[in-house]
């Protein structure tokens, strides 16, 4: 059994505020004997006004956010996957990145979210996430406690071909962190999540943000690890920030896989 811990967030627009509650949560989840901690996307800085936040948006080797977790992972010898950070690229345009650090405090892997959120709601809510952000272009996958972890944020988890590429990739868990609005959560969080565990016959591990927060939007909530069967492990609700444990059985994917091998028996689709 491998023991997880994830952290459900309300993340505001303080950077030292959100780093503070990660710092604690990495000591939380140390304590009570997880080998890998799961943050939400935009962990360290929640804030639609562009212009607030540019102040904020550094290079991930001057984020002060970062360099915190990497200090308490290191301090307390776990894991820690940051569901996202945004920060500055050599280019100038800004990346909504995730990051796995190792127990040493090394960054193991990094991946920048592919798939851009630009949609208008019936809400009344409009977002154009490709304004400021630039997409990703890498499938990234990385060892860690959990085995092999594909890594996702979000919006991505409404585009099969790029759990396609983590199924094939033999992926045994993958990270789906996200700050869902509270109209699309309602409708589809819980069924697409369930959806990608059962394609990719792998554990889904998606730490939310959730509730009020200070810029003024609402989140979904509702952190969620489901296991290779599409079977809900762990389901945080839907207000406020909050720590939680699931243990992660590595015997329960192979038991998937043999009863409905469907990675073994893809097939490319003739066009």
């Amino acid at each position: 059994m491998t023991r997880i811990a994830v952290l459900q967030m309300t993340s505001g627009i303080d950077p030292a505020a959100n780093a503070a509650a990660m710092v604690g949560a990495v000591d939380g989840a140390a304590m009570g004997g997880a080998e890998m901690l799961f943050t939400p996307e935009m962990s360290g800085l929640l804030d639609r006004d562009r212009a607030r936040a540019t102040v904020h948006v550094v290079p991930e080797d001057q984020s002060p956010v970062l360099a915190a977790v990497r200090e308490a992972a290191s301090g307390a010898g776990i894991w820690v996957a940051i569901g996202s950070l945004p920060v500055l690229r050599e280019d100038g345009r800004w990346a909504n990145r995730s990051f796995v650090i190792d127990s040493s405090g090394a960054i193991a892997a990094r991946y920048d979210k592919i798939h851009m959120f630009d949609v208008d709601l019936d809400t009344g809510e409009s977002w154009r996430e490709s304004a400021a952000y630039a997409p990703g272009e890498a499938v990234v996958t990385v060892d860690c406690p959990v085995g092999r972890l594909g890594l996702a944020i979000c919006y991505d988890l409404r585009f099969p071909a790029l759990f396609e590429a983590l199924g094939k990739a033999r992926c045994d868990a993958i990270a789906i962190p996200a700050a869902f609005t509270r109209p699309t959560g309602a409708a589809h969080w819980h069924v697409m999540q369930r959806a990608r565990a059962i394609e990719a016959s792998a554990f889904v591990i998606a730490a939310a943000q959730a509730g009020q927060h200070e810029d003024g939007r609402e989140t979904y909530g509702h952190s969620l690890v489901i296991d290779p069967w599409g079977e809900i492990l762990l389901d945080m609700g839907g207000e406020g920030g909050s720590l939680a444990f699931a243990e992660l059985d590595p015997a329960r994917i192979a038991s998937v896989r043999a009863q409905l091998p469907s990675l073994a028996n893809k097939r490319p689709i003739p066009q």
